[in-house]
Parts: structure tokens; C-alpha cells; sequence
């Protein structure tokens, strides 16, 4: 099955940051997303305690993505 995609709208200053700060273990700012959003949407999510989805959800928000 092929995947589809959708377009997002991030604040240009935000994206530039996250691709600097994460370039070195993401190849892409939607690289980086696709993991971020699978942590804490997807299966991975079931394995992470409520201290630790937490964590990610503020830094989430914190970098405006939720």
C-alpha cells in the first residue's frame, strides 16, 4: 500500500531550530516528526510509563508541534 502524506504548517523560526538542534540524528525536520509523533501516538507509546509520555508530550508542546 503507498503511503500518503499531508502537509503541516510549523513556524519557520521553530523548524529551523529543531533542524539544527537534531540534524545529526535525523536526515530531515519530517524525519524527526515521524518519530516524534510515533512516540507518542503508536505502539511505542503503550511502552512508555506516564512520567515519560509526560516528558514528551510538554517538549511537544513546548516546541509547538501539539
Amino acid at each position: 500500500m503507498k503511503e500518503t502524506w499531508r502537509q503541516v504548517r510549523l513556524p519557520r523560526d521553530l523548524c529551523e531550530a529543531a533542524e539544527k538542534q537534531y540534524a545529526d540524528r535525523y536526515g530531515s525536520l519530517e524525519e524527526l516528526l515521524t518519530y516524534l509523533l510515533g512516540q507518542v501516538t503508536g505502539e511505542e507509546a503503550g511502552r512508555l510509563d506516564r512520567a515519560e509520555l509526560a516528558v514528551v508530550q510538554q517538549r511537544l508542546k513546548d516546541l509547538g508541534y501539539i
